[in-house]
């Protein structure tokens, strides 16, 4: 099996794993990195969101071979302490409710801000499209963003 050094939340990690296997099962189930999670498998529910080189992607659909040396960021290293403003925000405006989709909207708003950091409810409309939300909190993950945003 071919051996992959990935850089994962600015620590090294390598992995024994088949070329094809996605990135969320290398992180999920070889690298026990939990926070990222399995939605639908085919990259339209956004719950698998990572950053690959700061731009949001959906892990589901990316093979451990295509990363290269690119360096990924999952939910555990968006803030060691889980405090990253829009962790807070989260908290603040009660978004979570099942919490399952959570990892994934943060992770997308994240790329969205680093981008945009003044987003109107347009340019959030856009981004976040992709990622749903089971409990429909969108309201609520909308007004947590443009709280950051401010």
């Amino acid at each position: 099996m071919p051996k992959y050094t990935l850089n994962i939340n600015n620590r090294t990690h390598e992995v024994n794993v088949d070329k094809d296997m996605p990135l969320l099962w290398v992180l999920r189930d070889t690298l026990s990195m939990v926070g990222t999670k399995y939605g639908c498998g085919i990259a339209q529910c956004g719950a698998c969101t990572v950053h690959l080189n700061g731009s949001a992607m959906r892990s589901c659909s990316v093979p451990v071979s295509a990363i290269g040396d690119k360096k990924i960021t999952t939910i555990e290293g968006l803030d060691k302490d889980n405090k990253h403003p829009l962790q807070e925000a989260w908290r603040e405006f009660d978004v979570p409710q099942c919490g399952y989709c959570q990892a994934g909207q943060i992770m997308n708003a994240a790329a969205l801000l680093k981008n945009n950091k003044a987003p109107s409810d347009q340019d959030i409309d856009n981004a976040m499209a992709g990622n749903l939300c089971r409990c429909g909190t969108y309201t609520r993950i909308k007004a947590a963003i443009k709280s950051v945003a401010k």
